[in-house]
């Protein structure tokens, strides 16, 4: 069999430990690319095509790729920090023969605009996202606590607020259904507890929680994701692990045991499409289907082209056999919302 696009992604980055500088920061970026490669780069050579169509390929990068096409080296088990990640192109074979998750997804729940570190403002997001035919999106822009990331504080967030309502009112005025939810994605801190004032959070319409620090340390952290999921204010956990292709495992914990909890809490916890997090992983969502919890699909795009690696999570819930009933982005509307105040209730109860 040719070497797969995933193959490729863990041999170009695993090549890029024997050069220095420039030749080294290419072959890392071919591999992160390799994983949204629309095509497979074995097919794209058979049929006489260059590799440079693909995104962050060169002349030098697509001549180590053909040789190693050419003449496959020995196959050894992916570095741990390598594993487990699908392809664009992996997932289009894995929907092929799953395609009713193609069908009926109704929105979806993180993406990120010019309000944090997205590209797009809140309209350019609600625009492409209607010619997805979707019935909502969720923007999770960061909050206070991710600097880094341009994140919010509870001023600018009632800002953007304002600005979702008002666009709500412009998009109901030309007879659409399609609507704009209120969201943010909060940093979890080394404690569980989330950066923003309470009364803020009541204002949105679902609310994301995330980690975002402390992800390479070895130590168990089960604690710290345990109060994170018995947050009362948020009802889905993004982008749980933590994990990064190439650079991270992510949040060690006793993650059977956060499952557990988060059935008891009813609680959501992310399918997150960003190419180079994936997250959670396949092998992690085998597991989790065996729990009673809910999962929420986001592409996490931050501009967008990214909305569309949405197949990356459709993929991963097919191939782990999570029903689309237990996918909270199948719901209606009006479901959706019904949802969100369960969560809410069954938490801030178990919270006292």
């Amino acid at each position: 069999m040719p070497l797969s696009n995933a193959r490729l992604a863990d041999l170009l980055y695993g090549a890029s430990f024997e050069y220095t500088e420039n030749k080294a920061k290419a072959l890392r970026r071919a591999g992160r690319y390799a994983l949204v490669w629309p095509q497979e780069a074995a097919a794209v050579v058979a049929a006489g095509r260059s590799l440079t169509e693909f995104p962050a390929v060169g002349p030098w990068v697509a001549r180590q790729i053909t040789e190693w096409l050419e003449d496959p080296p020995e196959l050894a088990e992916p570095d741990e920090l390598r594993t487990g990640f699908n392809t664009f192109a992996g997932a289009q074979t894995v929907l092929d023969d799953h395609p009713e998750y193609r069908q009926g997804l109704r929105g979806d729940l993180q993406m990120h605009s010019t309000y944090s570190d997205g590209t797009e403002p809140i309209a350019g997001m609600a625009k492409a996202a209607l010619e997805l035919d979707y019935d909502y999106i969720s923007i999770t822009d960061h909050s206070k606590g991710l600097r880094i990331a341009g994140g919010m504080n509870e001023e600018r967030l009632a800002g953007q607020i304002k600005e979702i309502d008002d666009l709500n009112e412009r998009l109901a005025e030309m007879d659409t259904d399609f609507r704009v939810l209120r969201s943010i994605e909060l940093n979890f801190g080394t404690d569980g507890e989330v950066d923003m004032e309470y009364d803020v959070l009541q204002q949105l319409d679902i609310c994301v929680g995330s980690f975002h620090s402390k992800l390479r340390v070895q130590a168990d952290q089960t604690d710290r994701v345990m109060r994170a999921v018995r947050h009362p204010e948020v009802q889905i956990i993004g982008h749980p692990q933590g994990r990064m292709f190439g650079v991270r495992k992510g949040v060690q914990a006793d993650w059977k045991a956060a499952l557990e909890e988060g059935a008891r809490y009813n609680k959501a916890f992310e399918i997150n499409a960003q190419p180079n997090r994936q997250d959670f992983s396949i092998d992690m969502l085998q597991v989790a289907a065996t729990y009673p919890v809910m999962f929420s699909i986001g592409t996490d795009a931050h501009s967008i082209g990214e909305l569309y690696n949405v197949d990356l999570s459709l993929a991963a819930a097919a191939s782990a056999g999570i029903p689309k009933d237990r996918i909270i982005n199948y719901l209606l509307l009006e479901e959706l919302l019904g949802w969100v105040a369960q969560s809410r209730a069954t938490a801030r109860s178990l919270a006292g």
